[in-house]
C-alpha cells in the first residue's frame, strides 16, 4: 500500500470511529435541551461535532472541488459529492435532523476511491514488472579494469561484460562465453534460455549463471528494452472508442444532471406554490441532492480506463505486449487473421537438405555451396545464413563486388571474376537463364554463373512446434479464416498450408502483392470484422501498417516489423496470437458489462431518487457500491493464465 492510500485509509478509521461514537453520543444526550437565551446551543453544538468526521473525510474533496471551479473544470465527481453533501448538510442543520447520511456519503465514496486506487496499483504493477527491465549501467573494461557506465553511452561495436545476477544493458552478440538467461520480463515464460559465443542476446534478460562478453549491435535507444519500455509508456495515451466515448458523455452528462437535479429541486416547489399546496423545499432539495449523488459517473469513468490498463498489464505479464487501449479493441475484432510463413508460422532455421547439380555445368557441389554463400555473403536473410552455414569456411569479402539485391527475386554479384545470380525462379527467368526444375520439397535456389546454369540447392526450414496448435485455437476463439501470405515457392507454401490446416495460401508473393491482397482481404469483410497480420520480417513492415492490427513476432523480428505493428509477441510462439485475442475479448466483455451495468442501475436509481423512492443510503450505492462492483470486475482482466 502507498503513503498516499495509507493515508486515505487512515482518514477513513478516523471518521469511522468519529462517526460511531457520535451516533452512540446521540442515543444518550439531549442536544435540544441545550440552550443559551433564544440560541439552540444544543443543534449548534450538534452540527460542530459532525462536522469534524465530515472535515477529516471529505475536506480534500471539497478543496479539489473549489479548485475545480478555479480552473474552470467544474462538471466533475469532486463538485457532484461536495455539492450534495454540503446540501444535505445544510437541510439538516435547518431541520435538526440527522448528518449521518452526509458524512456517510463522503466516507463510502472515499471507501470507493481507496478501492478503486489499489485496483490501479495492481493493474500498474504488472506495467511496473516489465519496466525491471531498464537497465541501470553496463560494464565496460578499460586497461583491465571494469567501469561502469550509463548504457546511453556504450556505442555500436562497444565490448561489454554481463556479470551473473546483472540485467543485459543492450542488445547484441556474444563473443565469448556461456550463460542461462531469465527472459520472463520479457516474454512472459520462465524456461530459461541457454545463449553461448554467436549467439545473439536482446537487452532487458537477466544473466543468471556465467561471465558474457558481449558486442553491442546497437544503441541503447534502439535496443529492445527501450522499444518495450517506450511501446508501454505510451500504451495509455492511445485510447479506444469506448473511452473516448465515457469521456464525451461525462462531459454532456454531469453538466445535465447537475441542471435536472437543479430544476428538481426548485420546479416542483414552485408549482406546489402556484397551486396553493405548500413548497415542501426541504423535500425537494433532498430529492436533488440524493438525484446528484446517484448521478455522479465514477463507475463509467473510472471502471473503463481500469478494465483497458488490466487487459493491457495483464497482456504484458503473458509476453504480448499491445500499444494501446484502442489495438485491444481492435484485436477483439479480428475475424481473419493472415500470416507470413518464415519465422512467422516456420522457425525460420533454414538448413540445406539437398544440392542438385546441373553435368554440363561441370560444377562441383561444394563448388556450387561456396558461390552461393559469396553471392549471399552481405545478406542477412535466413536462407544465406544456411548458406553460409553449409559452406563452414570464413568469407572472404573482397572477392564479392557489384552485389545487387532484387526484392522477391534473389541476389547477383561478381565472385572471383564471374557472374553469380542465386535466387528463385522468377531471376532465372529475369535473366533469361535457361534452367531445371528442381522437383523437391523446400525453399529452392537456383545458381547460375556466368549466365549459365550451375544447379540447385534445396533449403529446408522447420515449423514451429505450437504452429498447428495456434490454427486450432484461432478457429475455436471465433477467427472465421487463416491465410497464409509468402514469397515462397507454391510447392512448399502448400505443403506448409496443409500441415497446419491454414484455410488459404497464396505464394510467391513480392511485399507489394502481400499488400494488396491484404486490401482484398479487407474489402472481403467489409465492416464484418477486422483484419490482423502476423510477421516478422522487414518487407512484412508496409502490410503490418496495412492490416487493422498488425502484430509482430518480437524477439527475433525485425525492428521495422516492430515498430510497425501494434501488437509484439516477445516470444515468437504464434500459440500468443489466440492468447492475445482471448486476452482482448476477455476485456471487451468486461468493458461491455461495466457500461450496461452501471448505466442501468443509475437510471433505475436516477428515477426512484426523482419521485422520492430512493434515499442517501440508496444513492450511495448507486454510486459507490456500482463503481465497487465495476472495479472488481474490471481487475478480472489482470487474470489471463487461465484463459
Amino acid at each position: 500500500m502507498t503513503k498516499k492510500q495509507r493515508k486515505a485509509l487512515k482518514r477513513i478509521i478516523i471518521s469511522v470511529v468519529l462517526l460511531v461514537i457520535l451516533k452512540l453520543a446521540d442515543r444518550f444526550v439531549s442536544y435540544g435541551e441545550l440552550e443559551l437565551g433564544a440560541v439552540p446551543v444544543g443543534r449548534v453544538l450538534r452540527f460542530l461535532l459532525y462536522m469534524v468526521p465530515y472535515y477529516v473525510i471529505g475536506g480534500d474533496i471539497v478543496r479539489k472541488a473549489i479548485r475545480g471551479i478555479r480552473n474552470g473544470e467544474v462538471f466533475d465527481e469532486n463538485f457532484l459529492m461536495a455539492v450534495a453533501t454540503i446540501g444535505a448538510i445544510i437541510v439538516a442543520l435547518v431541520d435538526n435532523g440527522d448528518y449521518t447520511e452526509a458524512v456517510a456519503v463522503m466516507l463510502f465514496y472515499q471507501i470507493g476511491e481507496l478501492f478503486q486506487s489499489i485496483a490501479v496499483g495492481k493493474s500498474r504493477k504488472n506495467i511496473t514488472e516489465l519496466m525491471d527491465i531498464r537497465p541501470d549501467y553496463a560494464n565496460i573494461e578499460q586497461d583491465g579494469v571494469i567501469t561502469q557506465v550509463s548504457p546511453d553511452e556504450v556505442p555500436v561495436g562497444s565490448e561489454i561484460i554481463v556479470k551473473p545476477g546483472e540485467k543485459v544493458p543492450i542488445d547484441g552478440i556474444v563473443i565469448d562465453g556461456n550463460a542461462s538467461l531469465n527472459t520472463s520480463a520479457l516474454t512472459g515464460e520462465s524456461i530459461p534460455r541457454e545463449v553461448h559465443t554467436g549467439d545473439e542476446i536482446i537487452s532487458g534478460c537477466i544473466n543468471m549463471s556465467g561471465l558474457l562478453r558481449v558486442r553491442t549491435t546497437k544503441e541503447f535507444g534502439e535496443s529492445t528494452a527501450s522499444k518495450i519500455l517506450d511501446m508501454v509508456e505510451n500504451a495509455s495515451s492511445k485510447k479506444s472508442r469506448s473511452e473516448n466515448f465515457i469521456s464525451k458523455f461525462a462531459r454532456v452528462y454531469t453538466p445535465a444532471v447537475c441542471i435536472a437535479a437543479l430544476l428538481l429541486a426548485v420546479v416542483p416547489p414552485v408549482i406546489n406554490l402556484l397551486l396553493g399546496n405548500p413548497a415542501g423545499f426541504g423535500q425537494w432539495i433532498y430529492r436533488a441532492l440524493t438525484f446528484l449523488v446517484i448521478s455522479c459517473p465514477c463507475a463509467l469513468v473510472i471502471s473503463i480506463p481500469l478494465g483497458f490498463f488490466a487487459g493491457i498489464g495483464g497482456a504484458g505479464k503473458a509476453g504480448v505486449l499491445i500499444k494501446g487501449s484502442n489495438y485491444l479493441e481492435t484485436l477483439s475484432a479480428a475475424k481473419y487473421v493472415v500470416f507470413d510463413k518464415t519465422g512467422t508460422m516456420t522457425q525460420g532455421v533454414f538448413e540445406v537438405s539437398k544440392v542438385i547439380t546441373a553435368p554440363e555445368s561441370g560444377i562441383t557441389t561444394e563448388e556450387l555451396i561456396r558461390l552461393a554463400a559469396y553471392v549471399e555473403s552481405f545478406s542477412s536473410h535466413p536462407i544465406s545464413k544456411s548458406l553460409k552455414k553449409a559452406y563452414g569456411e570464413e568469407i572472404d569479402t573482397a572477392k564479392v563486388t557489384g552485389i545487387e539485391e532484387i526484392s522477391g527475386h534473389g541476389v547477383t554479384a561478381t565472385v572471383d571474376g564471374h557472374f553469380v545470380a542465386a535466387g528463385n525462379e522468377k531471376l532465372m527467368k529475369k535473366l533469361g537463364v535457361s534452367y531445371q526444375v528442381c522437383d523437391a520439397i523446400g525453399t529452392l535456389v537456383y545458381v547460375a554463373v556466368d549466365h549459365r546454369y550451375a544447379g540447385c540447392i534445396v533449403i529446408s526450414d522447420l515449423i514451429k512446434p505450437n504452429a498447428s496448435v495456434a490454427i486450432k485455437a484461432l478457429h475455436k476463439n471465433g477467427i472465421k479464416k487463416t491465410i497464409m501470405l509468402t514469397g515462397d515457392a507454391k510447392r512448399v507454401a502448400d505443403s506448409v498450408a496443409a500441415e497446419l490446416s491454414i484455410d488459404e495460401v497464396y505464394s510467391e508473393l513480392l511485399p507489394g502483392d502481400k499488400v494488396e491482397k491484404v486490401e482484398g482481404f479487407l474489402k472481403e469483410l467489409g465492416g464484418n470484422g477486422k483484419l490482423a497480420f502476423v510477421g516478422d520480417g522487414i518487407n512484412d513492415a508496409p502490410v503490418l501498417s496495412r492490416a487493422d492490427i498488425g502484430i509482430a513476432m518480437g524477439a527475433l523480428g525485425s525492428d521495422a516489423a516492430i515498430e510497425a505493428a501494434d501488437v509484439v509477441l516477445m516470444d515468437d510462439d504464434p500459440a500468443k496470437i489466440a492468447k492475445a485475442i482471448r486476452i482482448a475479448k476477455k476485456c471487451m466483455r468486461i468493458v461491455y458489462e461495466n457500461i450496461w451495468f452501471a448505466i442501468v442501475v443509475k437510471l433505475v436509481c436516477l428515477l426512484l431518487g426523482a419521485v422520492g423512492i430512493a434515499n442517501m443510503w440508496i444513492a450511495i450505492f448507486a454510486d459507490v457500491g456500482v463503481m465497487v462492483l465495476a472495479v472488481l470486475n474490471a481487475i478480472r482482466a489482470l487474470f489471463v493464465k487461465n484463459l
